[in-house]
């Protein structure tokens, strides 16, 4: 029979080992499929703050490899507005730095929104507004306003209702 210390010490060595082997298991796999966060830039600007409970939404994110996909799907989608007539820039993406900072001047110069926790994020002209409001009324004014600025091709209302 075998010394216990020795097979202790056998089955210890063969803990770490696989210890080891999971570490390097995981990093790779973690490397691989690491987040990125907002990777194309599109503007996510906080645009009111008037309910502190609400959580924030988060930003876009994607692995990398989603990001390769998505960047062919975005050129495609960009530049078709422009061949269609529909935009005056060459890809639709390029109004989004724009039009987020104006959605932002739009919302508080209406004055009808400070009790609101509202996010806009943008992406080829199209709004999402995402956060808190305090009824639906609130949130389809805000839908409302937001679709009348110029350039804003869709608005998608993501707000959820709050008291």
């Amino acid at each position: 029979m075998k010394n216990p210390a020795m097979k202790n010490a056998k089955l210890e060595r063969k803990k770490l080992a696989m210890a080891l082997l999971l570490v390097a298991y995981c990093g790779t796999a973690s490397a691989a499929e690491a987040i990125q966060v907002n990777p194309f830039d599109d503007p996510f600007l906080e645009v009111t703050r008037g309910m502190p409970s609400c959580p924030q939404p988060k930003p876009p994110a994607m692995t990398a490899a989603e990001a390769r996909g998505e960047a062919h799907v975005r050129v495609e989608r960009g530049t078709r507005c422009y061949m269609d007539g529909h935009c005056r820039l060459p890809n639709a993406y390029r109004y989004d730095a724009e039009i987020i900072p104006r959605v932002k001047k739009a919302i508080l110069a209406d004055g009808r929104f400070g009790d609101t926790a509202v996010w806009a994020l943008g992406q080829r002209r199209w709004v999402f507004l995402q956060g808190c409001v305090r009824s639906r009324a609130q949130s389809q004014a805000l839908e409302k306003l937001v679709r009348g600025l110029d350039d804003v091709e869709r608005v998608v209302n993501q707000l959820s209702v709050s008291r």
